[in-house]
């Protein structure tokens, strides 16, 4: 019988979509999955699959997006909702916090009008949280979900040019520097995205066929 190095020849990568259109969200999700045996694909590599509108709540807007990706793609989809909650301001903007102060805002506009807004509160209190749910859909309609959370505190000017969204105006706990200084490997070991992937690593891992 032919010897094959002692190893049997592992299978080719499972598909897994990745349901955002958001760059920074793609390329952080792609570094965290990494290690995992998929080949990941953007949703935006599929003509005509649209993300359905986002509401208020995290965990629905995250399995109706990877819920959408799945039956229109015919592969397994991991959608994520993520946002900031601000104690100041009422733990918003929450699951808006994309669309903070509006469509003709772009990230840094949308972290100074934060910083604005827990000023004009008068609040001693900064802290705040990043939450994220992140959503494994496959075609055939099971979903798995979970959570995951980073505290810290609102900072009052941004700092540093790492990350993407509200990372520079936020200082994680336990560290000195914003969250856009940090080095990426210890970003994705304690960020709230980190935090859900890790939470779902038993339903990726049964989903690349790891032992």
């Amino acid at each position: 019988m032919k010897q094959t190095g002692g190893a049997a020849r592992r299978a080719a990568p499972r598909e897994l979509v990745l349901a955002s259109g958001n760059p920074g969200k793609l390329a952080e999700l792609a570094e965290l999955l990494a290690p995992r045996f998929f080949k990941l694909r953007s949703v935006s590599e599929f003509a005509g699959v649209e993300l359905p509108e986002e509401g208020d709540d995290y965990a629905e807007n995250a399995a109706a997006k990877a819920r959408a990706v799945a039956q229109a793609t015919g592969l397994a989809a991991l959608g994520d909702d993520s946002g900031i909650e601000v104690a100041a301001l009422g733990d918003a903007p929450g699951p808006r916090s994309a669309r903070y102060g509006g469509p003709a805002l772009d990230d840094p506009g949308r972290a100074a009008l934060l910083i604005k807004a827990v000023e004009e509160t008068g609040s001693l209190d900064r802290s705040a949280r990043f939450v994220c749910v992140a959503a494994l859909a496959e075609p055939g309609g099971a979903l798995r979900s979970a959570r995951g959370e980073c505290r810290g505190h609102i900072l009052a000017a941004p700092r540093g040019t790492g990350g993407f969204g509200y990372d520079p105006v936020f200082q994680p706990e336990g560290h000195g520097v914003s969250m856009a200084e940090l080095p990426t490997s210890v970003k994705n070991r304690i960020s709230h995205r980190a935090r859900a992937i890790a939470a779902l690593g038993s339903a990726l891992a049964r989903l690349c066929g790891a032992p």
